[in-house]
Order: structure tokens, then sequence, then C-alpha cells
């Protein structure tokens, strides 16, 4: 008798904690063939050569990942929630859950909003995945979101960034929305002594914010953001990122638009310079039956100092076109194809000339020579859980 009742008072606290609390896995599973090209022309020679391959990649329409989030109500409005996501590379395995890279939060939300507290996505990124209809994923990610995280500006604080403290707005003030970060560098600072000197470098630190108002078929957001990439005695280099965002759904098709500028800031002792990439977006998505038809247009027109054979800066340009078949809610199959072209830069030689002519994942192709257009093609299924 004892027993029965020791298990029934278990059997009661576990579902009161049920009634309180919940986790959740969740994930999705992306795969697909791709063909990927870069074509490039011998600056000296003139003669053009091309790379292309055929893979299996993974993440052609959604990001594949695998996640835990769970939420326990507090009381009194309070909630305590977490969130732990995993990339996983599906098309080879190699790599499971073995990091949270994706995003690894711990919150505290209320009337007054929520507090977040480790690696999340910044600010500025969320204009360029949001008003794409390629959502930043596949050959159809605009070339926007390609040059900001490119090698070339070296911006390890693009898409996501570690050690973040974030306020995020509570959600019922009428469609308006925002939040704030602050990502600590985490570097060590020394005091001057009778045998050193101070030394402190701020490398690594991001500070964002993004607003915006989502009511009915509109979506608006402005977002700015810093990273300080380079931090030395010689040298202070920030990536500099303001963007603006908008959607709207006029049932039938659905309009997407979006600006954006990004400065490479160099702090010198001989003085102050930076280069600038300014760019634009403009997009729409039509459902057909149980599929949505994708398309886009984007270009950045970067200035690094150099100017092309015209006399004009140069510039990068995408055309994306695409198809999604919703077998159900949760699985659907994709087709996308994209074509990149640069131009005015024969005369051009900073870093971000080919910016978007190598594909994309482990699917990239290399180039040599001056990088001319690039072409994608996907095929693939996604199933969500």
């Amino acid at each position: 008798m004892k027993k029965s009742l020791t298990a029934l008072a278990a059997l009661a606290v576990t579902g009161l904690a049920s009634a309180q609390s919940s986790v959740t896995l969740f994930g999705v599973v992306d795969a697909g063939v791709t063909y990927q090209s870069a074509t490039s022309r011998d600056a000296t020679t003139g003669l053009s050569s091309k790379q292309s391959k055929w893979s299996l990649a993974n993440s052609g329409y959604n990001s594949s990942r695998l996640g835990f989030r769970g939420t326990e109500d507090l009381g009194g409005g309070l909630a305590a929630s977490f969130w732990l996501e995993a990339p996983i590379t599906n098309d080879d395995g190699a790599t499971g859950v073995s990091t949270f890279n994706r995003r690894s939060t711990v919150s505290l939300s209320g009337g007054f909003g929520e507090v977040r507290l480790g690696r999340d996505y910044t600010a500025t990124f969320w204009n360029d995945t949001v008003f794409d209809p390629f959502g930043t994923n596949g050959s159809g990610t605009n070339v926007i979101s390609t040059v900001s995280g490119s090698t070339g500006l070296n911006n390890a604080n693009y898409v996501r960034a570690s050690n973040v403290v974030g306020y995020f707005l509570p959600p019922n003030l009428g469609g308006f929305y925002g939040q704030v970060q602050y990502s600590f560098h985490e570097n060590t600072d020394t005091d001057s002594s009778t045998t050193t000197t101070s030394t402190n470098t701020n490398a690594g630190r991001y500070v964002g914010g993004r607003f915006g108002y989502a009511n009915g078929p509109l979506d608006v957001a402005l977002a700015v953001g810093q990273n300080i990439a380079t931090d030395t005695t010689a040298l202070t280099r920030k990536v500099q990122t303001i963007n603006l965002g908008a959607s709207y759904d006029f049932g039938p098709v659905k309009l997407f638009g979006e600006l954006s500028n990004v400065k490479n800031k160099f702090d010198l002792a001989v003085g102050d310079s930076h280069d600038s990439y300014n760019g634009y977006l403009i997009g729409a998505s039509m459902p057909v039956g149980a599929g949505l038809i994708r398309a886009s247009y984007s270009t950045v027109r970067y200035n690094e100092g150099a100017v092309g054979i015209t006399g004009e800066d140069p510039r990068v340009q995408k055309l994306a076109l695409g198809y999604v078949h919703n077998l159900s809610k949760r699985t659907a199959l994709y087709a996308t194809i994209a074509r990149v072209n640069n131009r005015n830069d024969a005369a051009y030689t900073g870093s971000l000339s080919a910016a978007s002519t190598t594909g994309y994942g482990s699917a990239g192709v290399s180039y040599t020579g001056l990088p001319r257009s690039s072409t994608g093609y996907d095929f693939g299924i996604r199933h969500a859980f």
C-alpha cells in the first residue's frame, strides 16, 4: 500500500511538472542534388576558364539542424526557456550534434519582454534573411548576404554572435517589435606597470539593434549593427551595417525588398578610411496550389578604392528563380536556379570581386583569374519535424 501511494505521489508530481514546463525535440533534414559552376577570365591572355561540380548537398531550402527547446512557467507571467540548436550535414553524416553553434540561449521573459543570453542570430542578419524569398539558403541566397559574409570582409559576427546579452520587446505593442544586443569580446585587458604597457582590445565585440512593425500583410524593419573585427595598436577595423527591409502580402503574391549599406572602416594612426558596399534586393513569392513560386533580384556595388575599366564601381548582380512543392506541412520538394554576373571588374583588384561565384557550402567551386559569372541549380527534398 505504501509503495502504491508513493507511486501515485510521484505520478502527481510528474504531471504537475509537465503542466508547467515543456521540452521539444525539433529539426530539419534537407538534401538535394546541386550543380555549381564559375567562369573566369585570365587578365593577361584574355582566355576564359570554367570550373564546375555536381554534388549531393544539404540545406538547399532550409538549413539542416537538430535542436531542443523548452519553456517553464514560473507563475506571475514569468517564464524561463532554453534553446539549443546544432547544425547537421546529413549529406555525408560528418557533422552531428557536436556543437550547438546555430543557437544556444537561455531566457527569462514576462510582461517586460525577454532577456536572452548566449549565442544567437545578430540583429542585422535578420533583415537579410527574412526579406529574402529564398531565406539565404541554397543557390538562391541574395548577394547582399553573400558579400556581407564573405572572407574578404571577415566579419565573424555577421550571422551569429557569441556571448550575447539581448533584450526583446514584449509582443503586445500593437505590431511594433524590436531587439538590442551586446556581445562581449571576452579579451583580457592588461593594466600598465613599471615593466609593461597597458594592452586591451575590443576585437570580437558586436553591438546591434533591430526595430520594426508587423501588422496584417505588412512587415517592415530597420537594423543597425557594428562588429569590431580587428583592434590593435596599429589598426582598428569595424564592420558597420545598416539595412532596411520590408514585405507585403497581397494574397496572390507577396513582395519583398531590402536596402543595405555595409562599411568596412579602418582607423589608422595616419588617418581613417573605409570601403563601402551598397546593395538592394527585390523579390516575390506566389502560391500556386500546393506549391510556391519564388523569385529575386539582388545586387551589390562595392567601392574599395578601385574602379573598373568603364570608370564605374564594380558590381555583382544575381537573379534567382525557384519552385517549392509542399507534399505536406512538413515535407516539400524544391528546385532553384540562379545566375550571378560580375560587372566592371576588369581592372578590379579588391577582395570581393568573386564574392558570389563559389556556390554554397561544400558544393562550392573555385575560380582562377577575374571572375565573370556563376550558375547554380538545386533539386532537393526537405523534411521538418
